[in-house]
């Protein structure tokens, strides 16, 4: 009997992600404000349960925030990029080293009725410039009744059509400042990736959320990210269909056929 997929956004990196019965987090980011950045769009999320198992992409603030860690049940599984325990162990304490599944790419963890596959990326996986704390950067797919891709923060890299076949792609499109560094996807280079990739379904993510502090913004550089992506990919890739989410916002992934 086949299950309903369901994810939702709750803003930058953070989706929640419903297959086979079993509950993902994707690099919570679970309160208002992270280091400089505040959120500027969207409510504070509000999970509807506690997650199975976090998918956490890199050691950035923005996507691995410790406070939101500290605030899921001790049994949740963290699954993390390979290099990830000594940040762990320093920040969070020995016990959530010791419970950590760190992933390079190409390697699976099982959980319940889906397998979670860590895939690269191509970002800078430090903490940051002054920290001496590094791991690798990767993104994961889910296999489940669907096939999903959580991108997290990554440039165009070689073999993404090599991830299908895939039903979801959660799709980085922009940032949390005017501009992007490298080992970003922006809308243009977004919908490249969804070419190669050729998802049945696609939302982007990572863009129109959280804003430095005191920074005043234009709109347009802020929100127009999402649908920028909608029509490039309409181009770039038609047979792929394109939902921008608002932040709380829930897709259901119909069956592939």
């Amino acid at each position: 009997m086949t299950s309903t997929v369901k994810v939702t956004w709750w803003g930058h990196s953070t989706a929640w992600i419903e297959d086979s019965g079993v509950r993902l987090l994707t690099d919570p980011v679970l309160r208002d404000r992270v280091a400089h950045l505040r959120r500027m769009r969207g409510p504070t999320p509000k999970l509807p349960g506690d997650p199975d198992a976090v998918l956490v992409s890199h050691l950035h603030a923005d996507h691995l925030d410790v406070a939101s860690l500290r605030r899921l049940p001790d049994r949740v599984a963290l699954i993390v990029p390979a290099g990830s325990r000594p940040f762990l162990r320093r920040r969070m304490g020995t016990a959530a080293a010791s419970r950590a599944v760190e992933l390079a790419p190409g390697e699976e963890f099982r959980l319940d009725a889906i397998t979670v596959r860590a895939v690269p990326a191509a970002h800078d996986g430090g903490r940051g410039p002054w920290s001496r704390h590094r791991a690798m950067a990767i993104g994961y797919t889910v296999h489940g009744e669907a096939n999903t891709w959580f991108a997290g923060d990554t440039g165009l890299f070689d073999g993404m059509a090599d991830l299908g076949p895939l039903d979801l792609a959660l799709v980085p499109v922009g940032g949390w400042g005017p501009t992007l560094g490298l080992g970003h996807l922006d809308p243009v280079r977004a919908a490249e990736a969804v070419r190669l990739a050729a998802p049945r379904y696609a939302v982007p993510v990572h863009f129109g959320t959280f804003w430095p502090a005191g920074l005043v913004f234009r709109r347009g550089m802020f929100h127009e990210p999402g649908r920028r992506f909608v029509e490039h990919v309409a181009t770039a890739a038609p047979g792929t269909r394109v939902t921008e989410l608002q932040p709380g916002e829930t897709l259901t992934v119909d069956p592939a056929p």
